[in-house]
């Protein structure tokens, strides 16, 4: 017969809580990373649609993937190269978390990121994939919005602005430009990607040359 689950203690539940919402608490913490790191996190985020805060939490809260990490880094060294002081806000826990691998392997935080964030170039590769297809689907948009706008014009000229048809279609040209120009805005904002290369071998780290300073 299975045993009853005793009921969890109400202190227990309410100090169960209170260590997840402080480990959910933002703290701002710099890093010296390569260039390519950097902008591989700002693109992570922009394609995404999710804060850089949310590619520190998904890459730092998962330790046997930073344990892998940390043992794997002696058999691919790579060559490290400049690196640039830069402040993130990420939640206590993942740095919890990235401090508790670095400590175990006597490793640089630094490096460990590095290679947290190479494993995701394959996202980046297929977000700018992603990327391509949107400025084509957006020319063909413009094409499509003109003819619209041609469109109304017609039915104001013969209908005019009054006639019911005319107001109905002036409102859906109204919500397409809203949607267009939406597009636009995103297009512009992830140009960065663009020139980004989707290759482990622009980012730069040895975990015999590095240490936390």
């Amino acid at each position: 017969m299975r045993k009853e689950q005793e009921p969890q203690n109400a202190t227990d539940i309410v100090q169960t809580s209170a260590t997840e919402l402080m480990g959910r608490q933002s703290v701002r913490v710099t890093f010296r990373l390569s260039e390519a790191c950097i902008n591989a996190i700002s693109i992570l985020a922009t394609h995404l649609g999710i804060k850089q805060k949310s590619v520190f939490d998904h890459l730092m809260e998962n330790p046997r993937a930073l344990d892998e990490i940390a043992r794997q880094l002696g058999d691919n060294p790579f060559i490290y190269g400049n690196r640039t002081q830069k402040t993130f806000v990420i939640s206590r826990r993942s740095l919890v978390s990235l401090e508790k691998i670095s400590n175990d392997f006597n490793m640089s935080r630094d490096v460990l990121i590095e290679h947290s964030v190479q494993r995701l170039l394959p996202i980046i590769a297929k977000e700018r994939e992603k990327h391509e297809f949107r400025k084509k689907f957006f020319t063909k948009t413009g094409r499509h919005f003109k003819e619209g706008m041609s469109l109304l014009r017609q039915a104001e000229a013969v209908l005019g602005r009054g006639d019911p048809i005319t107001r109905r279609f002036e409102s859906v040209m109204a919500d397409y430009q809203s949607v267009f120009e939406a597009l636009r805005a995103f297009i512009e904002k992830g140009k960065r990607i663009e020139v980004f290369e989707p290759d482990a071998s622009v980012f730069g780290v040895s975990a015999e040359s590095v240490k936390d300073e």
